[in-house]
């Protein structure tokens, strides 16, 4: 078992055991407990009172950050010549449609996102093996398969993402960046969690939101109250 080092035993410290944190006050201290010397993401984990085997209670959506994820995001519009320019001007980092589709085949997934238009998504299905088991598939659920492209990759570009619960019934995903102010981070959580609430099946029964943690990249997780980030 690894020792902790001098920094790693003065964040946990900082924590103190069993409390419920508010989200204003784990937006605060998951900075102080941060001791990567990058710029490390701040992630949120939701588990929901819901059965994620059960077709309708499935738990997916998109949301809009308000203070952006702190990511460069790298994003692909595969897209009909005509809505090559509103792409490009909307900031896609690769614009174009068979040459792009070749190098996939080829192996190539060296992006984030792919924004595609629905009458392409006949030629992109051929890439669901490639694009599949990287997450990258285009789908019209997340808001990547659209006539709106260069919309789309402007809200990607400024703090779209997109999130699915997991078999364990957990949501997780990035609200920001350690460098933002605990104000930009508390903002974002509250953001997201205010989708999830938004998206609760009718199916579900019982608590839905069950438990909430915050954390860095490598720091321990801050549990918060759930009525704090309501």
């Amino acid at each position: 078992m690894s020792k902790q080092t001098k920094n790693q035993k003065l964040a946990a410290a900082k924590i103190e055991v069993g409390k419920n944190y508010s989200l204003a006050e784990a937006s605060a201290l998951v900075k102080e407990i941060t001791t990567t010397k990058f710029d490390a993401s701040v992630d949120i984990d939701v588990r929901l009172g819901i059965d994620p085997r059960k077709s309708n209670q499935m738990v997916r959506g998109v949301v809009s950050l308000p203070n952006g994820t702190g990511k460069s995001v790298r994003v692909l519009a595969l897209c009909t010549p005509d809505a090559e320019a509103d792409a490009k001007a909307a900031g896609a980092d690769y614009v174009g449609l068979d040459e792009y589709i070749e190098k996939i085949k080829g192996g190539w997934t060296d992006v984030d996102v792919i924004i595609t238009m629905p009458s392409i998504m006949g030629k992109i299905g051929a890439l669901g093996r490639v694009l599949g088991p990287r997450g990258l598939m285009p789908n019209p659920k997340s808001g990547t398969v659209t006539n709106e492209v260069g919309k789309a990759v402007k809200e990607v570009k400024q703090g779209k993402i997109d999130f699915k619960v997991d078999k364990s019934g957990i949501v997780h995903t990035s609200v920001g960046k350690v460098s933002f102010t605990p104000k930009q981070i508390e903002e974002n959580a509250k953001e997201f969690i205010s989708m999830l609430n938004k998206l609760k099946p009718s199916s579900s029964k019982g608590v839905y939101i069950k438990s909430i943690y915050l954390s860095s990249t490598m720091s321990k997780g801050l549990k918060i109250d759930p009525k704090s980030a309501e």
